[in-house]
């Protein structure tokens, strides 16, 4: 204790900062103990980069990631005296052709990636935490039944927003956004069914622009959290508790109080993430997702193990066909000397 299971760093990915090894030493000067380092998976279309990408293909952003986990092997054994280190990808679902490719690349670097973050950032092809303009698009898409894109191919590529996306948030109707999540769900219900995810990323950044929306208002939306939430217990994941939102202006982390209380009540296992971008995001905002935890009831968290090491009393197995980490309970969590320095 304590621990992260999602960070990124600007070596690897162009919406962070600095160097991935810069972010490792600022993980062991506040203390950490285990810290995954879990890079972006590539995207596999044009219109699935992102402004600040327009100048690469796709298969530079394989080159990348592969960059990323030589970077990331050396790494773990050059401080492995000092923290232990996790290796990842955050994976996402946008189209069929995201679950081909990345299992592929899952087969074949199965000996240097320790576990998935498995995270939804698109609805109906289209980016819904790029910003605000690129989320009222997707909902316009999504009532429209359409599937859409984040960029116009160009070439060159650019961001592509058309008229329907100057709504402003506040005048969205509750049916369309109805819509929206019903399509959010359902992606993220692929996603955890096909790769089984170690690690459930920000489960509800769907809220991310709405964060005051009650999800209990609409059974159907409630009945397919509850549909999600129980796959994954049903192998063993991990639901992030992930600090970002704060930074972003959420009063919680994720997710959101009905979302924690449901995976709680539903016997789910809470994990620690800072989705640090750099070194001035490690750690960030972790004592007051601490104090969110506890006032909420999370008596226990869980972190990930690798599985070179020893099964202790207690640890569980997470039941996908990788196999490269369990999963350990830290009872009394809160009382750590990390939260003093915080």
């Amino acid at each position: 204790m304590p621990h992260s299971h999602h960070s990124h760093s600007g070596q690897f990915c162009r919406h962070a900062k600095d160097n991935l090894e810069e972010v490792v030493q600022e993980a062991i000067r506040q203390g950490f103990q285990v810290y995954g380092l879990s890079e972006h998976a590539p995207r596999y279309r044009v219109e699935d980069l992102f402004p600040e990408e327009a100048d690469l293909q796709p298969s530079d952003l394989l080159k990348i990631y592969l960059e990323f986990l030589s970077t990331a092997k050396s790494l773990k054994l050059k401080y492995a005296s000092k923290i232990k280190l996790l290796i990842s990808i955050e994976t996402d679902y946008i189209t069929e052709i995201d679950f081909i490719k990345t299992s592929k690349l899952l087969k074949n670097e199965i000996q240097n990636i320790d576990y998935i973050v498995g995270s939804v950032h698109h609805v109906n092809g289209i980016s819904i935490d790029f910003n605000k303009l690129t989320f009222l698009k997707s909902i316009k898409y999504c009532k429209k039944n359409e599937q859409g894109r984040t960029m116009n191919p160009g070439p060159p590529p650019f961001l592509e927003l058309d008229s329907e996306s100057e709504e402003e948030i506040e005048d969205l109707k509750e049916e369309e956004i109805i819509i929206f999540l019903n399509n959010y769900f359902d992606q993220q219900f692929n996603l955890i069914y096909k790769f089984k995810p170690e690690i459930i990323g920000h489960f509800d950044l769907c809220l991310l622009w709405i964060p005051n929306f009650n999800f209990k208002k609409n059974k159907l939306i409630w009945e397919k959290i509850k549909r999600n939430l129980k796959k994954v217990i049903e192998y063993g994941g991990l639901f992030e508790a992930n600090s970002a939102s704060l930074r972003k202006g959420w009063n919680t982390s994720y997710p959101s109080k009905d979302i924690l209380n449901l995976i709680v009540s539903l016997g789910g296992k809470i994990c620690l993430s800072d989705d640090s971008h750099g070194i001035s995001y490690v750690g960030l905002n972790y004592k007051k997702m601490r104090d969110y935890l506890v006032d909420q009831g999370v008596t226990e968290i869980w972190y990930l193990v690798s599985s070179v090491e020893d099964m202790q009393e207690g640890d569980e197995e997470i039941k996908n066909d990788r196999g490269k980490v369990f999963a350990r309970k830290m009872v009394g969590w809160d009382k750590h000397p990390f939260w003093n320095d915080k």
